[in-house]
């Protein structure tokens, strides 16, 4: 039997990258597939069509995360055409890099909008259905520099930093009734915002990194797999760093 055979997951901001690496992870492993993004683009539709070509039921849902009233809407949504979410990714995010004293007050509200309160929102209205099926994984997508912080990631540190204290609440509260939660943190992930990153830039992180290489997607998608999984059945509250060892 496949990992998450007859599970539900919803994974946010899921047309690329880190998202859509969970997305197709736990088709192959046998969950059903919703996934959000902010606008109904060709990247949006092409993603929808390759879960599906996996053979479990997939779905895109256009949605703006970092709103309280549409994330409610989203959950609804799924909810009416799954009939249940065992699994929600909150994966959704952006970055408005500046130093501080260039930072406007809008590259600030908007990453913190996005990114924290985006999972604020998505989890707060999750919860309605999983306390119902006394189950769930939530999943929360934090960042390294959430715990060691960056020069010119103020906000996206901020933001990161939040989802982690955020995580361990959560945990504590819901842990009774069979829910878990729990953040991972990526490191030098490569991605296509990355990959522009000039060649000399790519080199020092990988230098910095003990195995010597970017993380891809996919290590990620495995980690988040088993957070999902019943393999991580008494794991809740916890901070997975993926970063090769970067952050110890």
């Amino acid at each position: 039997m496949k990992l998450l055979e007859g599970k539900t997951a919803l994974i946010t901001g899921a047309s690329r990258g880190i998202g859509k690496s969970i997305a197709h992870r736990f088709a192959l492993e046998g969950a059903d597939i919703a996934i959000t993004n902010i606008v109904d683009d060709e990247e949006f539709k092409t993603t929808i069509k390759e879960i599906e070509a996996l053979g479990v039921k997939a779905k895109g849902y256009v949605s703006n995360a970092a709103s309280f009233e549409d994330s409610q809407r989203v959950i609804n949504e799924v909810v009416k055409d799954f009939s249940r979410i065992d699994i929600l990714v909150n994966n959704a995010g952006i970055t408005r890099d500046t130093l501080l004293m260039r930072m406007t007050e809008d590259q600030w509200d908007s990453v913190i909008a996005v990114n924290l309160k985006s999972v604020f929102n998505l989890t707060k209205a999750v919860l309605q259905t999983m306390l119902k099926q006394k189950s769930g994984s939530i999943i929360n997508m934090s960042s390294v520099v959430g715990v060691s912080g960056n020069a010119g990631q103020s906000n996206y540190s901020a933001s990161k930093a939040g989802i982690i204290g955020f995580t361990k609440s959560v945990a504590k509260e819901v842990g009774s009734r069979n829910i878990r939660c729990n953040a991972i943190a990526p490191g030098f992930i490569l991605t296509e915002m990355t990959e522009k990153l000039p060649e000399d830039v790519k080199n020092e992180w990988t230098n910095k990194i003990p195995l010597r290489r970017g993380g891809t997607p996919e290590d990620v998608a495995n980690t988040a797999l088993f957070l999902a999984s019943e393999l991580s059945s008494y794991v809740s509250g916890q901070t997975i760093h993926v970063c090769g060892g970067m952050l110890t």
